[in-house]
């Protein structure tokens, strides 16, 4: 899919947020120098996980061209000062205030070359009294509410990936591509700002509507819905299955064709959604009486007979092996592995993609360039 094809992307990037905005722009043809201290993204060492080589680098640094360059050199700066200038898109994910004070400020930029889309990503926000605190994912699913709206009624508990940091990569790369459309009208190019919180401040609308409008915030409920019952896990003879009613149509389909229990959907303490999710101990004790005399299989049997949304608790080896799951191959230093294929597919498209790049790979090519 080369639908960005001659576009040139420059990513002053590091970690996760930056690298995975620009990691779908080279996916879609766009042409990405991810310029790197000479050491290497710091991303590089997280781990050694996959024939040692960190798998979030791996993940997010597919189909760049690595440059390492030193900002504070003089020669270094000019040569990325020329590329830029010949740049479409510029991202950075600095700490606040040091694109700018090597001379890569986004809005400097924008004078001297009008068509370039700048996207500068930080912790906070570039104002405010957060603006110069360090922010790392933990960080701000903690900061921003996230982790008390989950794990059990215990103990918050960190989502297991980096989710503020790919959701502010996703509104970047959705305000990037939004930017793109509008410089083909208007010629000139804009600068985008965004964060790690304000990504995930997003994400975290619906717990702050039910507090501030609701006047109550979501309770933890570990695998149960939190505000829809019945939605969760519940026991069968052999294991459990994971049950999601949306609609009173689903609710009274479980009762009869599920559980065999039709005079259950009007019962005074199950009879609406909000009373259900009130009453959900009570619930869970009901259905669970009925399902753990049934095996798994059985009970998935009438779930999907009954057109009841279901499905496993599964583990991360269960996951790998996941009928639906899709794979791609991508070639590495130390050679090829299977890599989960984007999420987005284009009718008739075969996406292929390209390598993860070694520590400076196409420094000299693009010293040669760019040179004066």
């Amino acid at each position: 899919m080369d639908d960005l094809s001659g576009l040139l992307v420059v990513s002053l990037e590091q970690a996760v947020a930056a690298p995975y905005c620009s990691s779908r722009l080279s996916d879609a043809g766009a042409r990405v120098i991810k310029v790197e201290r000479p050491e290497g993204d710091f991303a590089r060492r997280y781990d050694k996980a996959v024939k040692g080589e960190s798998a979030y680098f791996v993940w997010l640094n597919r189909g760049k061209e690595s440059l390492t360059l030193d900002i504070k050199d003089e020669g270094d700066k000019a040569l990325l000062a020329r590329i830029l200038a010949d740049a479409d898109v510029f991202i950075q994910n600095l700490a606040p205030g040091a694109a700018e004070r090597a001379g890569f400020g986004s809005e400097e930029w924008r004078r001297r070359n009008k068509r370039l889309i700048t996207c500068d990503i930080s912790g906070y926000g570039e104002a405010g009294p957060y603006a110069e605190m360090k922010a790392y994912d933990l960080l701000v699913q903690a900061e921003s509410g996230l982790c008390s709206v989950t794990g059990g009624p215990e103990s918050p508990a960190r989502v297991g990936v980096s989710v503020c940091d790919i959701a502010a990569g996703m509104s970047a790369h959705a305000a990037i591509l939004q930017a793109l459309y509008a410089r083909e009208r208007s010629g000139e190019g804009r600068g985008i700002k965004t964060s790690l919180f304000a990504g995930m401040a997003d994400w975290m609308t619906v717990p702050y509507l039910h507090l501030v409008y609701g006047g109550k915030a979501p309770e933890r409920s570990g695998l149960d819905h939190p505000s829809i019952a019945p939605y969760g896990p519940y026991l069968c003879a052999d294991g459990a299955v994971l049950v999601s009613i949306q609609n009173e149509r689903e609710w009274v389909s479980l009762c009869a064709e599920v559980l065999g229990m039709p005079g259950l959907a009007t019962e005074a303490a199950f009879a609406d959604n909000p009373t259900r999710v009130r009453n959900r101990d009570g619930l869970k004790e009901r259905m669970e009486a009925i399902l753990t005399r049934l095996p798994r299989a059985e009970v998935e049997r009438r779930l999907k007979a009954a057109k009841v949304a279901y499905g496993g608790l599964n583990t991360v080896a269960d996951f790998a092996k996941h009928p639906q799951l899709r794979t791609l191959p991508v070639a590495m230093p130390a050679g090829e592995i299977d890599l989960i294929a984007p999420p987005a597919s284009v009718a008739g498209d075969e996406l292929r993609l390209r390598p993860v790049p070694a520590v400076g790979e196409h420094t000299d090519a693009i010293r040669r360039e760019f040179a004066v």
